[in-house]
């Protein structure tokens, strides 16, 4: 566990000590201040690289990197990770309708700039995805079982975002970071699971995290005017979403293996199909 401990702080210290700067002294919005939060957003996977290159050397690095083109895996999992978050909002906005007799707010972009979105965005997830799911995630795993380290390692992926809430250029500044933290963790189950059934491909939790940050605006979670990071004023979507996302993280849990495997090393699987 202390490679494991040695990421967890290294990826905080380098993360939070970039995005409180850009907080309180360099707004987002000069160069400088962008740089350093593609710096901190980054940081999972340049630390995971440089302990995996420092203890396995280029073996180990070469091993995480082909999980993150590991492609050839069942259609229907590429089918779940691009629609898995619109269903959830669709799903919370008919709930929602047939609860109150009227629609909730929906987004104003463009259906046709999604996809596109979610394409370009795909790769640069690989900035948190060889960090969270390529390396602390297997290692997790293999020390508590799947369903605990998903959980666990959702609450620390939370706790990471925390200073972005402070962020006056970020979406989630003001907003109730508890019932984001209550998103994230469901979303970790089910990235989790996604990692497992594609034998440890990375590209899948990659385009699904990529899917959750360019479509979840279909129909907006966010609170407008919220302005207390640590309340729990949130909107009628966002409950209904934490919700449908926890009924399908707990079913998911269901499916997953339980037990430690005892390997501390992640080793080359076949691609499912």
């Amino acid at each position: 566990m202390g490679d494991l401990l040695k990421f967890f702080l290294l990826t905080f210290a380098v993360t939070w000590t970039c995005f409180i700067t850009v907080a309180v002294a360099i707004p987002a919005e000069k160069p400088l201040g962008y740089a350093l939060v593609l710096l901190g957003a980054y940081a999972p996977s340049y630390v995971a690289l440089s302990l995996t290159a420092w203890r396995e050397r280029q073996q180990g690095v070469r091993v995480i990197l082909r999980h993150v083109i590991q492609w050839q895996v069942a259609t229907r999992w590429y089918l779940f990770a691009v629609f898995y978050i619109v269903a959830i909002k669709f799903t919370a906005a008919l709930i929602l309708r047939a609860g109150t007799g009227a629609w909730p707010r929906f987004g104003t972009t463009a259906w046709y700039v999604i996809p596109l979105a979610i394409a370009f965005s795909t790769p640069f997830q690989a900035g948190e995805e060889i960090g969270w799911r390529g390396y602390a995630l297997p290692r997790l795993s293999d020390h508590l079982g799947l369903r605990r380290a998903s959980i666990l390692l959702g609450m620390i992926w939370a706790v990471w975002h925390l200073p972005q809430f402070f962020i006056r250029a970020s979406d989630t500044y003001g907003q109730s970071f508890a019932i984001f933290a209550f998103q994230v963790v469901a979303i970790s189950v089910t990235l989790a699971w996604l990692w497992n059934v594609t034998s440890k491909s990375l590209l899948l939790p990659m385009l699904l995290h990529s899917a959750a940050n360019n479509s979840t605006d279909i129909v907006p979670s966010s609170a407008p005017g919220a302005n207390h990071a640590f309340g729990l004023t949130a909107s009628p979507v966002a409950w209904m979403t934490v919700l449908l996302l926890w009924v399908v993280a707990l079913y998911l849990l269901t499916r997953m293996p339980g037990q430690r495997s005892g390997n501390a090393k992640m080793t080359p699987s076949r691609c499912a199909h």
